[in-house]
């Protein structure tokens, strides 16, 4: 199958990307590398496709105070090989590296990928336990909004017509932070049945446990969180249970206890070293 028949524009700027979207029949185009399946099995008839990869601006990445800021092209293979900054102590480079294959990192993009929002992409996950932040552009002006929030549901943003994403914010973590990362798939490259994350920061106070790929929003895990902080790690593993099982009712036993193991592995992780 083939797509529908649509029109296509490759603006070079921000300022004329935002003076071509805005209608409903108007797609952005990153990576591709989600858009372009969508359009070949027809999931997606936009009227007109925005390629917004020549805006050089949307690839920048640099340290700013205590912020990485990655633009909204900059793709998955360039964080993994290090070819940006890292503030995370090689989580972001981690994550980068497991997903998909090498061919879709080399052209996937952060930013589509967290305007995508499929539940079970790592970005999303990792973002939200990183405590990241996303910068939004329009013709009106521009404003941030923390991805926690920004992320509604499955394959649903905060993103209105005529708005682009154009950067995502990440805290920069401190020397003494830990993380751990871990999803559950069949096999390599396919999306993730159930991911876990987990972030530790002692010199920022910082303590944020996430149950992800549950078909929806990332799921935050306060109460493990805490337990993590003042008790360790056996203690969070041992509060992962019954509050993945509070937080996704829905979920059937066997899925729920994939979730309950990827969580328990990545606090694991956090501590590993």
């Amino acid at each position: 199958m083939k797509p529908v028949a649509f029109d296509y524009e490759r603006p070079r700027d921000l300022a004329q990307a935002l003076s071509l979207i805005g209608g409903a029949g108007t797609k952005i185009m990153a990576g591709g590398q989600s858009l372009g399946p969508m359009l070949n099995l027809r999931l997606a008839r936009p009227e007109l496709v925005v390629d917004i990869r020549g805006i050089e601006a949307l690839s920048a990445a640099e340290l700013q105070g205590d912020r990485l800021v990655l633009g909204a092209l900059v793709t998955h293979a360039a964080i993994e090989d290090g070819a940006v900054p890292d503030a995370t102590n090689g989580m972001m480079r981690h994550v980068a590296g497991e997903i998909a294959y090498r061919a879709v990192r080399n052209r996937g993009t952060v930013g589509g990928s967290v305007v995508h929002a499929d539940p079970a992409a790592d970005w999303i996950n990792a973002l939200a336990a990183l405590g990241a932040r996303v910068r939004i552009a329009s013709a009106g002006g521009s404003r941030v909004e923390p991805i926690s929030g920004f992320i509604r549901g499955a394959f649903t943003t905060g993103l209105m017509p005529g708005e682009i994403l154009t950067a995502v914010e990440i805290p920069r973590l401190s020397d003494a932070a830990g993380w751990g990362y871990r999803k559950i798939c069949r096999k390599v490259g396919e999306f993730s049945e159930a991911t876990g994350v987990a972030v530790v920061d002692p010199a920022r106070k910082l303590s944020r446990v996430v149950m992800g790929a549950v078909g929806g929003r990332p799921l935050f895990m306060i109460e493990t969180a805490r337990v993590l902080a003042e008790k360790g790690p056996v203690a969070a593993a041992e509060a992962v249970a019954a509050e993945a099982a509070r937080l996704a009712p829905a979920l059937d036993p066997v899925s729920l206890q994939t979730h309950i193991v990827a969580v328990q592995r990545a606090i694991a992780q956090v501590h590993a070293a």
